[in-house]
């Protein structure tokens, strides 16, 4: 074969070559600009099934699912007042592909734990906050306590006798509960559980006397007259529960503790995913269905983007931290 003859084929084989490679190049690069979520997003809920939080994250997980076509799978983590599941997404890779969702106990973490098993700062970005729901005060219905006044003397009555469950110590009935112990000078004894709905199932069998709640966890045997709702926090009655004073009508001032439920990513999550999923929760969270669900639930929603989340942290972490000195339950 002549040099020419050799030169052109060997050409001809480079240009194959490199016809063969430009769709995998292509391909690759497709891949990699994707536009989240090209694939299924998992929400860790790190608390048992059928409390407030794993309540309303289903919700809003089924919405973003119909919305971006994309499935996105809600998985129980339970254990260590969150910290399990937590700690799981803050190790998780920074692609969008693992949230975490929590509530109000999550800003409570530092002040009852000496050391997390992730940095709150340095692991976790929140993305949005949005189910806004009351606490409420809950008791069997066919039970001895028909008043917040009831429940209250007994207590002051018979100190560390009258008792309540909680998903755990350190979680944000638990804390609630103190805070209403304090407010009102008795002493309750708290009986910790895997979840919220564990607690509940405890009142209603009468293991425990009452439970504190968020409202999204309550709603289904508060309306089915399994449970009494003594009060609920906030200014006003709730228009799903027109019969249960506020914790004020009902005598304790100042005790307006609001359960919120956001969503939180590993740090260095992209802006352009963050913004997408910020983008995404509004859209639900605006919806006629999400409206429906929330109000059923005696709970209001809004969309929280970051930097609001951010503030919204700071301050409830600030509030935290006075009820965690003046129980003697802060961190050392």
């Amino acid at each position: 074969m002549t040099h020419h003859h050799r030169t052109r084929s060997c050409r001809r084989r480079a240009a194959l070559l490199v016809a063969a490679t430009l769709p995998l190049l292509a391909c690759g690069i497709a891949r990699a600009a994707d536009p989240w979520p090209s694939r299924p997003v998992r929400i860790v809920v790190p608390y048992g099934p059928g409390g407030a939080v794993d309540v309303a994250t289903r919700k809003v997980a089924q919405l973003l699912s119909t919305q971006t076509g994309q499935s996105f799978v809600v998985e129980n983590k339970p254990g260590a007042t969150g910290t399990i599941g937590v700690s799981q997404v803050a190790r998780a890779p920074a692609d969008g592909y693992t949230l975490v969702a929590n509530d109000t106990t999550y800003s409570l973490l530092p002040h009852i734990f000496k050391q997390l098993p992730f940095d709150p700062a340095k692991d976790l970005q929140p993305v949005s906050a949005f189910i806004f729901a009351p606490m409420a005060l809950a008791v069997a219905a066919d039970g001895p306590y028909r008043t917040l006044d009831d429940l209250i003397a007994r207590a002051r009555a018979k100190p560390d006798t009258v008792t309540y469950g909680s998903g755990g110590p350190g979680t944000t009935p638990h804390f609630a509960a103190e805070g209403l112990a304090l407010a009102t000078g008795v002493k309750f004894m708290h009986v910790p559980f895997k979840g919220a709905a564990e607690a509940t199932q405890a009142v209603l069998g009468k293991v425990i006397d009452f439970q504190f709640a968020s409202t999204t966890g309550l709603m289904g045997p508060a309306q089915g007259g399994q449970l009494r709702l003594l009060a609920v926090s906030g200014t006003k009655r709730l228009p799903v529960l027109p019969d249960v004073p506020t914790f004020a009508q009902a005598g304790v001032k100042d005790f307006g503790v609001i359960n919120w439920t956001g969503l939180w990513a590993p740090k260095g999550t992209p802006p352009a995913v963050t913004e997408r999923l910020q983008r995404e929760v509004a859209k639900a969270m605006a919806s006629q269905e999400m409206q429906t669900f929330a109000t059923k639930m005696g709970a209001e929603p809004r969309a929280v983007d970051a930097a609001q989340f951010a503030r919204i942290l700071a301050d409830s972490s600030t509030m935290w931290g006075n009820v965690a000195r003046s129980i003697g339950y802060d961190a050392k």
